[in-house]
């Protein structure tokens, strides 16, 4: 959520800034401004609404000179979208100039000493309330930027990353952070700050990663690094492993149909990791045997990545035979949880950044459960603070929607599950080569099920003007429709709901009326016919029914519309069924209009509660 970027070096910085908000669109905003120290002092120039407005009104940063500057796009959450809302915001003399990602939750009550002392606040925004605490102490105590920032963040409660400009500190920068993303790029005498990686790979692949309560004095020859304490922090840059191209449409209409068509290559590119001479290898990722010998496993995560779990659940119940829960982070990390002991903790994140998530890894941690991390990004938060992480290869994801991260996540999840399995003894070789070769089998699978996208195509141009959407099935089937149901509300703005199909008579289905669209899923042969009768039910009282079938599914002949995926193992019958509804969903809301990438009112990365 927001997005920060900041340059300082030879060039001018106008233009490299709103580059790099160009490439954190996809994080969400509703407003944008740039802020570039001048010779007279700092400049801001801010806009409502998208991006282009700023490029316009700055004239694609032409009404800058300056070498240093600051820029972000803000998500509203203290105060309406507006242009006075938007960042950067100042203090009032210009002294102070700061751009935050997060929420300060104590703000009313510095706010009410801040009055007190005099300051006038112009937004209704909680990063005013930093930019005039900042002001504070920098002024008061006179201990320079980093005594000021360093003493904001003592009495700061809430997540934020910040970038500053001192009015006076003319030949630096200032950043620090806590649990939000913070990263510091390194060029050839010039300096980026970013919050997310995309916003910098054109110009550098080399980072550093801000850590929790760490603030850094950034100039143009390179950064130095201190604690909360004002300590110097010695940090060793990483080399980013990302192509730049995945930042780029190459042509197709959107991101979100691009990546839908990258899952095949981000699932062969999983297993080709972590699959090795017919056998499950996490050794890349530090995985030894003992954390796969869990007694209970607890998987925690957010939107789809609770979604994965769901489908998890079953997987390894079914295969392992060990005891899954699943949990929504956001739930979980106010929970009084008993961790029992043995007890493995799978957190799922694809930013590896999502607030609630990283909360639930520390209140693991802090109860002495081993935690396990399936991420999207390297250096994020998760990854970091996880005891171990097994990465996905789904490179870079930019529509807001996810769709080759999820199914890289559930990829990663199958392979645990085998492992689990394997390892306690209920998987022999046989099967368990059986299984492995099933896996083998998604990329070419899941490619099969994209090359009749027009049969989804045109069932969206035919049904855009829905109203009101269910998806049923059981078990594993059931987790495919959340999934599904979540794609299509959120890019489409149609709402649609998943349900167990065998609770559609407690109350349900008193909402079906004539022309409601269900989309039945059928995959799993134990409960097929029972919800190929629950969508005669439903087609009884007016239904518009859809049936999604894997082929081999044991259910006669469905009536109506069936959109068939290829045979597959039960278990990863996921993987292909999750295709047409992604499909559903964009095609949907081309159909109607909307911009299917930044959806309204969403945000890519949930870095705060």
């Amino acid at each position: 959520m927001c997005g920060i970027v900041g340059y300082i070096g030879k060039k001018q910085a106008a233009p490299i800034l709103l580059g790099g908000l160009k490439k954190l669109e996809y994080r969400g905003y509703d407003s944008a401004g740039i802020a570039v120290r001048e010779e007279d002092g700092v400049r801001v120039v801010k806009a409502q609404g998208r991006l282009s407005n700023l490029i316009e009104k700055t004239e694609g940063g032409a009404v800058f000179t300056g070498t240093a500057g600051i820029g972000h796009t803000r998500w509203a959450t203290h105060g309406v979208p507006s242009e006075c809302n938007a960042h950067p915001h100042c203090s009032f003399d210009g002294e102070v100039t700061v751009v935050h990602n997060g929420i300060l939750e104590n703000y009313r009550e510095l706010k009410e000493k801040l009055l007190r002392g005099g300051y006038v606040f112009r937004s209704e925004t909680d990063t005013e309330v930093i930019v005039a605490l900042i002001d504070y102490y920098y002024k008061k105590y006179k201990g320079g930027p980093l005594d000021a920032i360093a003493r904001f963040m003592q009495r700061a409660r809430g997540a934020y990353a910040i970038a500053v400009l001192f009015r006076d500190r003319k030949e630096d920068i200032y950043v620090a952070r806590k649990d939000s993303p913070m990263i510091v790029g390194v060029g050839e005498g010039e300096m980026f700050v970013a919050s997310d990686v995309p916003a910098i790979l054109n110009h550098t692949r080399k980072v550093y990663y801000l850590d929790n309560l760490e603030m850094a004095r950034l100039c143009a020859e390179g950064a130095e690094f201190y604690n909360i304490d004002r300590e110097r922090v010695e940090k060793t840059p990483v080399t980013v492993d990302m192509d730049p191209s995945a930042a780029e449409k190459d042509g197709w209409e959107h991101f979100m149909i691009k990546e839908i068509h990258e899952q095949p290559r981000a699932v062969a590119d999983t297993l080709r990791r972590y699959v090795r001479d017919g056998r499950v290898d996490f050794s890349e990722a530090g995985v030894g045997e003992e954390m796969l010998k869990p007694s209970r496993v607890v998987i925690v995560g957010c939107g789809s990545a609770y979604h994965v779990g769901a489908v998890l659940q079953y997987v390894i119940e079914g295969l392992a035979r060990i005891p899954v829960r699943v949990e929504l982070a956001s739930e979980f990390r106010y929970r009084n949880f008993i961790f029992e002991e043995n007890t493995l903790v799978l957190a799922i994140s694809q930013s590896g950044e999502t607030a609630d998530t990283l909360a639930a890894v520390r209140e693991a941690k802090a109860h002495g459960a081993k935690t396990l991390a399936v991420v999207n990004v390297q250096g994020s938060s998760i990854a970091r603070e996880a005891d171990n992480t097994v990465f996905t290869v789904a490179g870079a994801e930019i529509a807001v929607a996810t769709t080759k991260a999820y199914s890289a996540q559930l990829i990663v999840g199958y392979l645990l599950a085998l492992e689990f399995a394997r390892l306690g003894g209920r998987l022999g070789g046989e099967e368990y080569a059986r299984l492995l070769d099933g896996l083998a089998s998604i990329p070419e699978k899941m490619q099969s099920v994209l090359s009749h996208k027009e049969e989804l195509q045109k069932f969206a141009a035919e049904h855009m003007n829905l109203h009101d959407v269910f998806m049923i099935g059981r078990g594993i089937d059931y987790a495919v429709c959340m999934e599904g149901a979540l794609k299509l509300k959120e890019v489409s703005y149609v709402h649609t709901e998943a349900y167990a199909a065998g609770e559609l008579k407690h109350g349900t289905i008193s909402l079906i009326e004539e022309g409601t669209l269900v989309v039945g899923v059928l995959s799993q042969s134990a409960v097929c016919e029972k919800t190929l009768g629950n969508l005669e039910e439903v087609r009884s009282r007016g239904a518009n029914v859809v049936c999604l079938v894997r082929e081999g599914c044991a259910v006669g002949a469905p009536a109506g519309t069936v959109w068939t995926v290829p045979p597959i193992e039960e278990y990863f019958a996921a993987s292909l069924l999750v295709l047409p509804l992604q499909l559903l969903s964009y095609y949907v809301s081309v159909q109607l209009g909307h911009d299917v990438d930044k959806p309204r009112n969403l945000a890519k990365s949930v870095t705060v509660e």
